[in-house]
């Protein structure tokens, strides 16, 4: 028997209007809405802290079909806002399965709306700009599912690492470790941790908010910065911190948000893109070696650096002369990666760790053990 789907639909600022269908009834929801263009690893998505405070459209025609498990999550729950999609499968068809797609997410709450066209919906945010959006049920927009489009805040000036990092500090990987390192979370991912682990480092993992006195008292070999979701510039707290935490010389690696909040630290400025690096596929070009790394990415905001958006630009990030860029992306030239001129200090904005996506750039965990190694 086919499942009895009831209509629901997409409302972007621009009062543009997508409709589709749902299997229940889901309060409207308003959020920025963003596509990703992975292919397979949706539940690594769902559940990437990354994507608080966004609906996420899945250019993947087909999601679901291979269901969820315990294996693969990020972090604890889904975190995304909504999903919309152009097909839920209604069936899990993997060994490693233990639940449906649509079942898991509504579980906690989160809306999906399907039967989209979605090819449509992704050409349109790339034309237009990612933007607020709400997804509700019903066969037409209603005055008060606008009402609560137009009250929903915008991603620029929203701190919302605050709002997922964790409560209390946590140590994972054993005591005899090489090297301690410590992470701030910032909405970190669980894979991070584990390749860290793998690395030879016992992780302690801290609230994002964490005096630099309070980690360098505990004297680690290295800290790390994680990803995370928002405008890195309202995290107004985190350059000051950094900043001290630079000038004691322990070096220092940052992921996506961290990227963006050490360039902060250095008088950086930062840029909201107007759609945004979401996939695992982005190529990224290695200016030192010339190499090119297809990576998985997933921000709305860049460090700014010269040339941006104009050819491949030079090495220099406007502000602060002490970085100096490392990588560029080959699609639009944004900055995709920084180091400090003299400080054992760098920084990428895609993901090396992936999950999902490819492993071209796991290179940079070995980068961060050989700043961490003392030299004879």
């Amino acid at each position: 028997m086919s499942e009895r789907l009831l209509p629901a639909y997409v409302l972007l600022e621009d009062d543009t209007f997508f409709r589709g269908a749902t299997s229940a009834p889901f309060a409207a929801t308003a959020a920025e809405v963003v596509f990703t263009t992975n292919l397979s690893g949706y539940q690594e998505v769902f559940t990437d802290p990354s994507y608080v405070g966004q609906t996420v459209v899945m250019t993947a025609p087909m999601i679901g079909n291979y269901g969820i498990n315990q294996d693969d999550l990020e972090s604890g729950r889904p975190m995304v806002a909504g999903v919309v999609v152009r097909e839920l499968s209604r069936v899990a068809s993997s060994w490693r399965a233990t639940g449906r797609l649509g079942e898991w997410l509504g579980g906690y709450d989160i809306p999906v709306v399907s039967e989209v066209d979605t090819r449509r919906l992704t050409r349109h945010i790339r034309e237009k700009g990612a933007m607020r959006g709400v997804i509700a049920v019903g066969s037409e927009p209603t005055d008060e599912v606008r009402g609560v489009l137009a009250a929903s805040p915008g991603m620029e000036g929203l701190d919302l690492a605050s709002r997922v990092t964790c409560k209390d500090w946590e140590t994972v990987g054993p005591d005899d470790a090489r090297f301690k390192v410590v992470a701030y979370d910032f909405g970190m991912k669980r894979n991070i941790v584990r390749l860290l682990v793998g690395a030879g480092c016992q992780v302690t993992v801290v609230p994002s908010h964490t005096p630099a006195a309070a980690v360098l008292e505990r004297k680690p070999d290295g800290v790390f910065l994680s990803n995370g979701p928002g405008d890195p510039a309202a995290v107004e707290y985190g350059p000051p911190i950094l900043r001290e935490l630079a000038a004691s010389g322990t070096p220092i690696f940052g992921i996506c948000l961290g990227h963006q909040l050490l360039g902060l630290a250095f008088g950086a400025r930062t840029v909201k893109l107007p759609y945004g690096h979401r996939g695992g596929n982005h190529p990224v070009r290695d200016l030192a070696s010339g190499r090119v790394l297809i990576t998985s990415q997933n921000h709305g905001f860049a460090v700014e650096g010269e040339g941006t958006g104009a050819g491949e630009g030079g090495t220099a990030v406007p502000g602060a002369p002490a970085l100096e860029v490392t990588h560029r992306n080959l699609n639009d030239h944004t900055v995709e990666g920084i180091r400090h001129r003299e400080l054992p200090i760098f920084a990428v904005q895609y993901h090396p760790e992936a999950s999902p996506g490819p492993h071209d750039a796991r290179h940079h965990f070995a980068e961060f053990v050989r700043l961490m190694t003392p030299t004879p």
